[in-house]
């Protein structure tokens, strides 16, 4: 299994439930920290940009 470095997102509260992103040049990682099978979701930059920038738009229409 491939090593990643993950950061632990900075809108984490205290707690054990808390997403975690690792990046190289080509792939985007996502972890959550209470997934007891520790799921990795994997994304081109450009998609996860595209989910970063719909997350954001539809938080502003809320």
């Amino acid at each position: 299994m491939t090593a990643y470095t993950w950061q632990k997102s900075s809108y984490c509260a205290q707690g054990e439930s808390c997403v975690h992103i690792s990046a190289t040049p080509t792939t985007i990682h996502l972890t959550e920290s209470a997934d007891p099978t520790q799921a990795v979701l994997s994304a081109p930059p450009a998609a996860f940009g595209a989910l970063l920038r719909s997350v954001k738009a539809s938080a502003n229409h809320c």
